[in-house]
């Protein structure tokens, strides 16, 4: 054989291997499925404000805790959602806000105490590119365990050492009594318990501060009462050249429900009556100002606008984007 013939040879087994190799790969079998999420946070601005939502998990609510609900109403606005009963994904949210002076949490998550689905807070701050050490403030909305319980190790200790946390007077006063936990029922001193444990690093370090009514606590964020849900339920206006965000907490515990029906109450409601005035005053004001919402329990990243639609509201979540410079 002639070198020409010899090369011809090789450069033709060449093709044929290289097809055997493409028709081989048709049938090879696909990479392992990829079974873990993206990290949990999203990312808006509000005017010179970067907000940023975390994500600490889910809990699956039994739809049997919803009370003031006709026979099947539950069960029809639930399937309208393309969600399935007994029990409803139920996001845990907090909001982490920089202001250019400050950097805000507002809330702190479940930590483990509510199962291995929540507590993630810590790892989606740390994603998002802050550090515990760097929150200067926690603002708190109310003392209930899925809110408090990130503020501190399993141990015992500060998770956010450097910051000052404020809830409303109201609010530690009632979970934070002796007294009241004495007199409380039995099934409800886990509560009472979750909240002192998770004020107490800061408490001892005279972190712990309390405000009283609507009060501006520092610039661009007011504390609003809207209590109802707890003695002392907070929700926060961040207000940044002409945009608002108002993280209004537990308002509002399944979206499936209680934005048709806001006369819907929860179980954990201390006062059933005054949280569904207070949550029907708000949807009023948010639809017509038109202002931006965030709740802790809305499907993440539990930011979005309210539109009045008749007689119902419609939630209207934020669209996933890019960072934008605001418009001037």
């Amino acid at each position: 054989m002639n070198k020409r013939s010899f090369f011809k040879t090789i450069a033709a087994s060449g093709v044929i291997a290289l097809a055997f190799l493409q028709f081989a790969s048709t049938f090879a079998a696909p990479p392992a499925q990829m079974k873990s999420q993206v990290p949990g946070y999203y990312r808006m601005q509000l005017g010179a404000f970067d907000v940023t939502a975390l994500y600490d998990g889910y809990i699956d609510l039994d739809t049997k805790l919803l009370k003031n609900t006709k026979p099947g109403e539950v069960q029809r606005l639930v399937a309208r959602m393309f969600q399935t009963m007994p029990a409803v994904q139920t996001a845990v949210n907090a909001y982490v806000v920089h202001t250019g002076s400050n950097l805000i949490l507002v809330d702190a998550g479940a930590a483990k105490l509510f199962g291995p689905s929540l507590g993630f807070v810590l790892d989606n701050l740390r994603a998002a590119g802050y550090m515990p050490e760097q929150i200067d403030t926690v603002l708190l909305t109310h003392m209930h365990g899925d809110h408090i319980n990130g503020l501190v190790t399993a141990d015992g200790k500060a998770v956010f050492p450097n910051a000052e946390v404020r809830v409303a007077k109201a609010e530690a006063d009632f979970w934070l009594s002796e007294e009241v936990a004495a007199k409380a029922p039995k099934d409800a001193l886990a509560f009472f318990k979750m909240a002192r444990d998770g004020a107490a690093p800061y408490r001892a370090a005279n972190k712990l501060k309390t405000f009283e009514g609507n009060v501006e606590l520092l610039s661009g964020v007011k504390a609003i009462a809207t209590p109802g849900h707890t003695p002392g339920h907070t929700s926060f206006m961040f207000s940044s050249n002409g945009e608002r965000l108002f993280v209004w907490g537990d308002i509002v515990h399944n979206y499936a429900v209680q934005f048709v029906n806001p006369g819907v109450a929860i179980e954990f409601d201390i006062d059933p009556k005054k949280a569904v005035a207070t949550r029907r005053a708000l949807m009023v004001e948010a639809a017509k100002e038109r202002y931006w919402v965030a709740g802790m329990h809305l499907p993440f990243p539990g930011i979005g606008h309210l539109r009045k639609d008749g007689a119902i509201y419609n939630w209207v979540p934020v669209e996933f984007g890019p960072i934008r410079e605001p418009k001037r």
